[in-house]
């Protein structure tokens, strides 16, 4: 009797200055890195993901799912990823899950906790958790975060669990066989007004 495939999954996130990525295979993280990037990340994506899967000797037809960090963060880096994994899913004929960075943040705790997530100009995007259930997420001054039953995860708090990529690939491994819709970028307020030096991908709906 031939043995199952084993579930794999590729994961990445750019919406923070990184380029983090993570391969999960059966449970177990079998690649991992995090790369500190302000910009370029639309041209290391793909090359770090294929250096993970390689270092792993898998490819990306062992690929059972795609997860990917949908935000909020940086306007440009979130297309990056989301389109990519987009991209990714189609050609692979696979399912790509989006994972927020609060719910990757929060990933391995329970309890009612907190997340926020740097958004410059003294601002923080927060969300808050009440055992399984979370709230809207909203963007507030840095030194007026609401109340808060639990830990503070992220930004002025504590160290998440596990890194966001690892994060994001364990909570897609979970959600991949019910998830019915593309990721989609998670944006709290609009873009900046100046333009991008580099114009990122355009999601269509």
């Amino acid at each position: 009797m031939t043995e199952p495939a084993p579930v794999t999954v590729l994961a990445f996130d750019t919406a923070a200055p990184h380029c983090a990525a993570a391969v999960l295979s059966d449970g177990q993280l079998v690649a991992h890195a995090e790369e500190p990037m302000q910009k370029g990340q639309a041209e290391r994506l793909m090359s770090l993901c294929d250096d993970l899967l390689k270092s792993a000797d898998l490819s990306f037809g062992a690929l059972t799912a795609i997860g990917v960090g949908i935000g909020p963060g940086n306007f440009t880096g979130i297309r990056i990823s989301v389109a990519a994994a987009r991209g990714l899913a189609l050609g692979l004929g696979v399912p790509a899950v989006g994972v927020s960075s609060f719910e990757a943040l929060r990933y391995g705790h329970d309890g009612p906790c907190a997340t926020a997530i740097t958004a410059r100009r003294e601002q923080l995007y927060y969300q808050r958790f009440d055992g399984t259930d979370a709230e809207a997420p909203i963007l507030v001054p840095t030194q007026d975060l609401p109340r808060h039953a639990g830990p503070l995860f992220g930004a002025t708090g504590r160290a998440p669990a596990f890194p966001i990529a690892e994060a994001i690939a364990r909570l897609a491994a979970d959600r991949y066989k019910a998830t019915t819709e593309r990721p989609a970028p998670l944006y709290l307020r609009p873009a900046d007004a100046a333009p991008a030096r580099d114009a990122p991908p355009v999601i269509l709906p």
